[in-house]
């Protein structure tokens, strides 16, 4: 079994180019500028300069690059007929890859919701769900014949509970309901797209947010809030995409808020269309406490408290710990749990590190976190998990949600004020670990 040393990246924190070829806002566009205050307008402008990017991608000596379709490029506010001028430049990225023998590994949903889609209710309306599988019709018409990795959605909890229940991402809503008929619509999309990829020399498959939710001590009021973590972020996609069935407890514990999953009869056989790959997304660990700070172990509206606590290890510039040893348990228990085959279809950190004088930065500490990271992915392989990739995220500097400019995950720094683009330490550091060997099984 061969293992795929890849980098990845997402349509609108890279291409910029926003208004350019017939493309149409998106629920970041609003948001980045209402919110953010800064906007992937321009972001990298990989949109015109893509050619010096697969450039960069094959000196990395990488074997594939994960990128995502900006929907309203490819299909200008979610409905009708694809946009030709938008499906020539993934189209032309197509074959650019492949002529630098890069394997592109095509994410269809990465989190840029045409706006008149939200506006017509977003992903807690269940239409939104058959508008993506029309998007996947699209682009698999133009692109299928030479691209044979998929992924159907990219971190649909972040989608859901970071854009609809905290308002933390686009589009910024508030509700608990919301993101609750979110995450159903954004599974049944899954299943409702799948077949629609798949034939039988394609891999489809969705990629997941998955961090461990650890208690934070034996005490059974810590075990039973960590159960609930990860229930309310892993088990609930897992669970129904390889069982087709919601977990009992999450369900209970939605109940007890007064929300219910918007099931339909039949959604849960969509649903259920296994994914050929999981992509695991992991960035770090967490434990779970039954206490708040105060020692009580019920909130105010009075149901059991679920209290993060970050392991006390160094953490990322975002505050993130950095938890290596909790990814190899992450990925075994995917294997043993689920069975199915897996790939890290992103991993990666921010540190405040700087350009030195010649323009080049010296970033130890993200080479440090990778190196971890890829030893913890390659422990968990050894140890029989059936992982067949590592994904770093991301190939460059670009623009990071809601933290804007100023956070920065890449392998390559980028002068926003020049655009150009000048490789890391870690770079060159993944570069040459690439370029070692290929893992043996």
């Amino acid at each position: 079994m061969t293992f795929t040393w890849g980098v990845a990246t997402s349509a609108y924190q890279i291409e910029g180019a926003a208004s350019e070829d017939g493309r149409t806002p998106s629920i970041w566009d609003t948001f980045a500028r209402d919110v953010v205050g800064e906007t992937g307008e321009v972001a990298c402008d990989h949109y015109h300069r893509m050619p010096e990017d697969v450039a960069l991608i094959r000196d990395l000596g990488v074997g594939a690059y994960r990128f995502s379709v900006s929907w309203p490029r490819v299909q200008p506010g979610g409905r009708g007929p694809g946009n030709a001028r938008g499906l020539d430049f993934y189209d032309r990225l197509v074959d650019e890859l492949l002529g630098s023998g890069i394997d592109p590994w095509l994410t269809l949903y990465h989190w840029d919701l045409p706006q008149e889609l939200e506006d017509a209710g977003g992903w807690p309306h269940r239409d939104t769900a058959y508008r993506l599988a029309d998007l996947a019709a699209i682009v698999f018409g133009r692109l299928g014949d030479r691209v044979r990795n998929w992924q159907t959605l990219n971190e649909p909890w972040c989608a859901a509970y970071l854009g609809y229940q905290h308002g933390v991402h686009a589009p910024g809503r508030r509700s608990l309901a919301d993101a609750v008929a979110a995450t159903h619509h954004l599974l049944l999309a899954h299943g409702l797209v799948y077949p629609i990829l798949k034939n039988q020399d394609n891999v489809v498959g969705i990629a997941l947010n998955i961090g461990t939710a650890t208690p934070a001590s034996d005490d059974p009021l810590d075990v039973a809030a960590a159960r609930q973590a990860d229930g309310n972020v892993a088990r609930i996609f897992l669970d129904s995409l390889t069982r087709g069935h919601y977990p009992a407890d999450v369900l209970s514990h939605l109940a007890d808020r007064g929300h219910r999953l918007p099931v339909q009869d039949g959604d849960m056989a969509i649903v259920a269309r296994r994914p050929d790959l999981l992509g695991v997304n992991f960035y770090f660990g967490q434990d779970f406490a039954g206490r708040d700070e105060r020692g009580n172990t019920h909130d105010a509206d009075g149901l059991p408290v679920v209290r993060e606590i970050l392991p006390d290890v160094p953490r990322t510039a975002l505050g993130w710990p950095i938890t290596p040893d909790r990814f190899t348990t992450l990925l075994l228990r995917l294997h043993h749990e689920y069975g199915l085959p897996l790939a890290v279809t992103e991993n990666g950190a921010v540190f405040d590190d700087h350009p030195g004088e010649n323009g080049f930065v010296a970033d130890q500490e993200r080479t440090a976190y990778l190196a971890a990271h890829i030893d913890a992915t390659l422990a968990a392989r050894a140890a029989g998990a059936d992982v067949r990739g590592y994904f770093a995220w991301s190939l460059m500097d670009n623009f990071e949600w809601s933290e804007g400019y100023a956070k920065r995950f890449g392998l390559v720094a980028v002068d926003y004020e020049t655009l150009s683009r000048t490789p890391k330490q870690s770079a060159l550091w993944f570069s040459a670990r690439v370029k070692e060997s290929i893992p043996p099984m």
